[in-house]
């Protein structure tokens, strides 16, 4: 529908149209997309529904049908108190919505909950100045402990201005998808430290209607542990095996080591960089529940063995390891009964090939490997033998590879073995596999083997976020239901914890344009060998940009001055875009800039490919969604 209207309406729309925020079509304009946003050429407006929206065929017509609250909505139209609206980018519109049951959405972005171990249930308040109080209480800490008594026995007084707590338990994200979009936000300083934080105003509403509570029994809490290694490890494998069995015949035949169960990848190099190394990765023992252990040590131990002939290189492929081990181990036990701690505990006394390695099987780096794996709700934990044959440089290399590789909810997992001292490992392997037999007994209220003074705190923070995440799931946990309030990104009692992840919510559509971009950009810029080369990128680049954006699904602004800006959807995030800063200036600056660049680019862009090709990670808005309109909450700092 075309609005038309005289001189003087069509003054007071566009005075109501720039209050809201919105652009109006002009006249005789085909409303066969949605409206942009000012100054934009490719992000188009959005609002979301308020509870109990209606959708009306015409303005002031019949209602047509009750909206579920914070249903996202393109705006196709704008008239006094009204917005056309459609629910998809190429389906044109299909109604109308009062003005008053809608609120507009700036950008697509959205939070999501971080597992709270470690930190304590955040608050969501009515206004910021409320949260500001909070924050600036000078008995924070008592004054926030009070506020969570009162919520936990519905007495909190309403003066207090809080309008929901965070749940219990963990709410994955990735595994159910939540709406909790950012409508404002304050870049600020905490008050603790004076470090950059977000305060932001948030809206939720599950995207499903709650099933019920069904009863969370922890004593089902189980663990799946995968060993990952390389026969270059004997004998630290053979200390593995002692370990291991010391603790296996501890428990085997109790409801306990009922509930601990292995598996064994073993990681080498590539099988064609030398003769008789006759694989890069093997599963030698599938993740599975199994009553007698006698396997699981009979394979640790035949790790030693499987491979007789020296890798290329002192670095090896452990990164390809690790990712068959997260990606061909079957976690979710054909879905029947999936295991509810998830780790890999990866064991090697070298660095990682890096992604420029000819023997590297993958461009992934680290940090993208271990989105992937907490993702999956995997914990990644490296045991990295630092031997007098490796080097002081090669050491630090590894350590910063892994450091990257081992984080799970804000906790760091790697244990650098200094000398590769053999009793140390054994000990440390010991400790590790007692946590997780610790993580059933304390589900179970029973006393766990090793007391808190004898463990890490990460080690801690690892056995709850991984009962919390677990509790999630059995009892069906979903963000709190139709609230709007504001909240700290980072913990408001302890700066160092973020409570709140921003992500911006991606298209298949949108992600696929930033792959192609990617990838065009990528093979652009391997291309460039001089001065000369990186002069003429950028020419190269406006051709790539121009071509993709003559295709209205790929979203592309056509007008760019920087390689990121092609992009818009990008900008205007409380997020520094790599792309987003890189000019001509900036890339014939240095041949080390455009490594740096580029090698990000490729890592990025194995990830995007992975995703899109996952079906698992994609949510429909909306029934009968375009699969090209499936939604993914992606985390900011794997933009582009």
């Amino acid at each position: 529908m075309t609005i038309t209207a005289p001189e003087p309406i069509a003054r007071m729309l566009a005075a109501l149209a720039l209050a809201l925020g919105l652009a109006l079509p002009g006249p005789g304009a085909a409303q066969d997309r949605p409206l942009l946003v000012e100054g934009k050429q490719t992000v188009y407006q959005r609002v979301l529904t308020r509870p109990d929206a209606l959708l009306f065929d015409a303005q002031g017509g019949e209602a047509v049908a009750r909206l579920p609250a914070f249903q996202p909505f393109y705006v196709y139209g704008a008239a006094p108190g009204w917005y056309q609206v459609g629910p998809s980018l190429g389906s044109g519109p299909e109604g109308w919505l009062r003005a008053g049951s809608a609120v507009t959405w700036k950008q697509n972005i959205v939070a999501a909950f971080t597992n709270q171990a470690g930190r304590a249930r955040q608050l969501m308040f009515e206004s910021e100045d409320r949260l500001r109080w909070l924050m600036e209480h000078e008995a924070l800490r008592e004054m926030q402990n009070e506020l969570l008594a009162q919520v936990e026995a519905d007495s909190l007084p309403p003066e207090r201005g809080v309008v929901a707590a965070e749940p219990r338990e963990y709410v994955d994200i990735v595994q159910e998808l939540y709406l909790m979009p950012i409508l404002d936000f304050t870049q600020d300083l905490h008050p603790l430290t004076y470090e950059d934080n977000l305060l932001m105003k948030l809206a939720s509403v599950p995207l499903r209607e709650a099933d019920g509570e069904p009863e969370a029994r922890e004593d089902d809490f189980d663990v799946g542990i995968v060993f990952d290694t390389t026969q270059s490890m004997d004998p630290y494998i053979a200390r593995t095996q002692t370990a291991v069995e010391r603790i296996v015949r501890g428990i085997q035949g109790t409801e306990i080591g009922d509930r601990v169960h292995f598996g064994v990848v073993a990681f080498r190099d590539n099988p064609e960089g030398a003769a008789g190394l006759d694989y890069r990765t093997r599963t030698l023992l599938p993740l599975a529940r199994r009553a007698d252990k006698t396997a699981v040590l009979a394979t640790i131990r035949a790790a030693t063995q499987v491979a007789t002939v020296s890798s290329p290189g002192f670095n090896e492929d452990s990164l390809a390891g690790v990712e068959d081990a997260l990606e061909l181990t079957d976690w979710d036990a054909g879905g029947a009964d999936p295991f509810d701690s998830r780790i890999v505990i990866l064991v090697t006394d070298a660095g990682p090939k890096d992604a420029r390695d000819p023997n590297a099987r993958s461009p992934i780096g680290p940090k993208e490997l271990q989105a992937a794996a907490q993702a999956k709700g995997v914990a990644v934990m490296t045991l990295h033998l630092q031997t007098p044959s490796g080097g002081q440089a090669q050491h630090a290399y590894a350590r910063a590879q892994y450091q990257d590789l081992s984080r799970f909810h804000g906790e760091t997992y790697y244990y650098g073995i200094e000398n590769g001292a053999p009793d140390a490992f054994e000990a440390k392997v010991s400790e590790l596999v007692t946590v997780m037999t610790d993580m059933i007994r304390t589900a179970r209220d029973e006393a766990p083997e090793l007391a808190p003074e004898e463990t890490g705190a990460e080690l801690q923070a690892l056995g709850r976020a991984m009962r919390l995440a677990y509790l999630g799931r059995q009892k069906g946990t979903q963000a709190p239901d139709v609230i709007e309030g504001w909240a700290s990104q980072k913990a408001v009692e302890d700066p160092a914890r973020v409570a709140f992840e921003p992500r911006l919510l991606v298209t298949k559509n949108e992600m696929a344009t930033m792959a192609d971009l990617l990838s065009e950009y990528y093979a652009l810029g391997e291309q460039t060998r001089d001065a000369e080369d990186a002069s003429a990128f950028f020419t190269q680049v406006q051709g790539v940009i121009a071509r993709m954006a003559s295709n209205p699904d790929r979203l592309v602004a056509a007008e760019a001055d920087t390689l990121g800006g092609a992009l818009e959807f990008l900008e205007d995030l409380p997020y520094r875009s790599q792309l987003l800063q890189i000019d001509r200036a900036y890339w014939e600056s240095s041949p080390m800039n455009r490594r740096v660049i580029l090698d990000g680019m490729r890592q990025k862009l194995t990830q995007y490919r992975k995703w899109l090709l996952d079906p698992e990670v994609w949510t429909a808005l909306h029934e009968g969604a375009p699969d090209g309109e499936h939604v993914f909450a992606m985390p900011f700092d794997v933009l582009p």
